[in-house]
This record gives C-alpha cells, structure tokens and sequence, in this order.
C-alpha cells in the first residue's frame, strides 16, 4: 500500500542545496504546499520563508507546528546533530535525516572511523588524539603527506592534508594548542593519506535498505586545475562515469552494503541520507568519510537528474518504506558551476547587487546560495558561494557549453568561478 503524500513541507537551510530540494518539492506531483527557514534571497523568490535559524531546534519545532508541516526535510549537517529530526518525530512530525545518533557519523570524525575500521570497511589506517607530544610521535612513524582532521563539524574547514612533517606538525598544534576549531578540534584524528580521484556516492537510507543516487564528482579546490585552498565546493556534474558500472557494483558490495549494515548493527535506525565520499585508489576504492546529508553542489546535479518524483522518494525512506518506490534516473548529464564571491574562501565582500537572465528552458537552473534581498528588494550577496548555475543537457559537453552561457550572463561586481568545472571528465572522453 502506497503512502499519501505530504500536502506541506519545511525545507531547513540556506544554501544551494536546500534551494534545489524546495524546487524538486514544487515540482511534485503531489503539489505540495512548500516553505523553507531560513531560505536565501532566490527561495524567497519561490516559496514563503521563516527567519528561524538553522541551529534553533524548538524554534523549528514550533514553526512545524504551527504551519501545520506534514514533512520536514533537514539540509545542513548542523541541525541534524542539535537532534532536530528527533524533536521533529516526538511532536509528532515526520522528517527526513538521521536521528542524533546517527548524525553523529559527520559530527564525529572519529566516531565514524573507529566503525569503519570495527567492521573492516575499506579505509585508511588512522589513530586518534588528544594530546600534542603523542600525536607528534605517531607522524613521525608515517610518511607524507598527512592528513589531520579535527573531530567534530568545522564547516568543512577542520582538514589538513600536510604535504610535510613541518606542516602536519603545526596542524596538530593548530588544532590541539590553538583552538582553531573550538571544541570540534580538542580530539583530532591523525590518517595516512589516499592517493587516487574522489567521487560522491549518496545513498537514501532506511534502516537496512537503500538506494544508489547518480554519482557525482565534486571540485573542492577554488581555482583551476585543482588549485588553491579546499572550499565547500565550487562545481560538480553527473554522472561521474569515471565510477564504471562494474566498479559502482563493487562500492556497493564492499562499502555501501557493509555500511548499511554496520551503521544498523551498532542500534542506528537511520533514516536520511548517507554520502560517502570515495577515493579510487589503486588498491580499490576506500572511504574518506561519511556525510549525514545531501552535497553541495552535489545535490543540485542529482536532483535535476532523478525522474522519481523526491518526495516520494524521502517521504518513503522517513516513513520505512523505501522498498515501495522504484528509483528511475534520467539519461542526461548535469553540471553545476559555483558563482562564488572574490576572494572567498578567506575574506569576501557581501551586498553586492546581482543582475539574473531570463531562463531560457527546461534543463537550466539558477540555485541561490549566498543571496539576500536587500532594502530596496534587489538579490545581493550574502556569501562566500553565491549562485549555483545547473544545466541538464544529453552530453557533458552541452551542458557545460549552456551552464557557462549562462554564467556569463550573471552579473556582479565579485563575481568568480572556475572555468574548468567537468573538465577532467572531458578529458576522458578523448
């Protein structure tokens, strides 16, 4: 028996993600009354948005309540630790994302790696810290580079991969001496490094079943060629077809499956989205980490790509029945070019007036990240990531001819991208 749909959904965050999940939810069959808090200034455009912060749990709550809200889909990671989703099920309101306990697979790095390694999950060897003088021991029993992680949420920043001892070194102090990280950085992890190319696998997770979304391949780097410091993510495209069907089988037998299971074994009901990042690495692929929650910019080249109606999908998974929705998958590509502020992802300005084009058709989207509605009701800035311009198209090619297009149509006065988003894959093609 199929489960009515929801006739009303909160979508929770800000960023170019949640403006993706808001405009698969208005695209629903089932038509669904659509609101988002706190929004940006592009979801503000499309549905009624709430000033409550991403981080004020019983104000969500009460706005759920009061809104009457029969679905509520959580975006960032922050509130999914902060137990939204279980303040959420006891008022008696379904949503999709873990529970507390199993956002604690992103919120603790370590929590994550000590499973990973429990149930021989491939990965690399890694060891754990809270003290400088051991810590500076054990990374002088391995080679470079090195990787060190802070332990909690760092907004994406609590990684370095230290190419020398000197630096791995002042990582460690950084994090356990000088408090760069708060309390996320009093526990540190300390990995050997994974040498290969990275790909996104997202899974909808319930309890032990599972789908595999499209594959994607996020650019982290802020200039071209992988360039530049790490940011939250300046481009993405799918499918990533440097993930063969031959090894997306073995992900799925040696990773995605055992980690399911793993994940169900330690007492976890989880009930949102698992994102695994991999690393192909000549020894077979191994995971970098876990996620609790949809990528950005992955989300907005999956989503556009799924011709399974989403909320049938997440109200499924939330509810224990994901069994009962067949997943189907266009066979287009997508890509997705960041509109970034110059300078992030240090110091950027903000308030910038943006000048948008009309779209021109299916396939083309303008996801509002950094955004906000000034006084005078213009979109300004507000971020270090501004814009995410998607295009679907039937060849990478083309869409990444009609997303730059697009981009070269936007205007504002820091206005940055990188020029080379989906080109490895192109590459390839050759």
């Amino acid at each position: 028996m199929t489960l009515p749909l929801p006739r009303s959904i909160l979508v929770v965050g800000s960023g170019g993600r949640e403006h993706a999940i808001v405009t698969s939810c208005l695209k629903s069959p089932a038509r669904p009354r659509v609101l988002a808090a706190p929004g940006n200034g592009g979801i503000a455009r499309d549905v009624k948005c709430f000033p409550v912060p991403v981080d004020d749990v019983p104000g969500l709550v009460a706005l759920a309540k009061r809104e009457r809200i029969e679905f509520v889909i959580v975006g960032p990671e922050v509130p999914l630790s902060l137990g939204l989703v279980d303040a959420l099920i006891t008022a008696g309101i379904p949503a999709y994302g873990p529970k507390q306990d199993g956002a604690r697979l992103e919120a603790s790095k370590i929590f994550t790696k000590e499973l990973l390694l429990k149930y021989k999950i491939p990965t690399a060897p890694a060891k754990f810290f809270t003290e400088v003088a051991p810590a500076l021991a054990y990374l002088k029993t391995r080679k470079a580079p090195y990787v060190v992680k802070a332990d909690g949420l760092a907004a994406g920043k609590g990684v370095v991969v230290a190419p020398t001892l000197a630096e791995a070194e002042a990582g460690v102090r950084l994090m356990l001496e000088g408090g760069a990280f708060g309390a996320s950085g009093q526990r540190i992890l300390i990995e050997d490094c994974l040498h290969g190319e990275e790909a996104s696998i997202h899974l909808v997770v319930s309890g032990r079943e599972f789908v595999v979304l499209p594959t994607s391949q996020d650019h982290k780097r802020v200039g071209d060629g992988d360039t530049g410091p790490n940011t939250g993510g300046m481009g993405a495209y799918s499918p990533a077809e440097v993930v063969t069907p031959k090894l997306l089988e073995e992900i799925e037998r040696t990773i995605a499956r055992p980690s399911v299971d793993a994940i169900a074994a330690e007492g976890i009901d989880f009930r949102g989205t698992l994102y695994i990042g991999i690393m192909l690495t000549p020894k077979g692929p191994q995971v970098i980490e876990f996620n609790t929650r949809f990528g950005d910019p992955e989300t907005q080249v999956i989503f556009p790509l799924l011709a399974t109606d989403p909320v049938a999908l997440l109200w499924a998974a939330a509810n224990n029945r994901l069994h009962t929705v067949k997943l189907e998958v266009k066979s287009d590509y997508a890509l997705c070019v960041v509109l970034a502020a110059q300078g992030y992802p240090d110091q950027y300005p903000k308030g910038d007036a943006i000048t948008l084009p009309r779209l021109s058709g299916a396939g083309e989207y303008i996801f509002h990240a950094g955004t906000t509605v000034s006084a005078n009701r213009q979109i300004v800035t507000n971020g270090g990531r501004v814009l995410g311009v998607t295009t679907v198209a039937p060849t990478l090619r083309q869409a990444i001819s009609r997303a730059y297009s697009l981009c070269d149509q936007i205007g504002y006065a820091s206005k940055y991208c990188r020029r080379d988003i989906g080109a490895r894959q192109v590459a390839r093609l050759k």
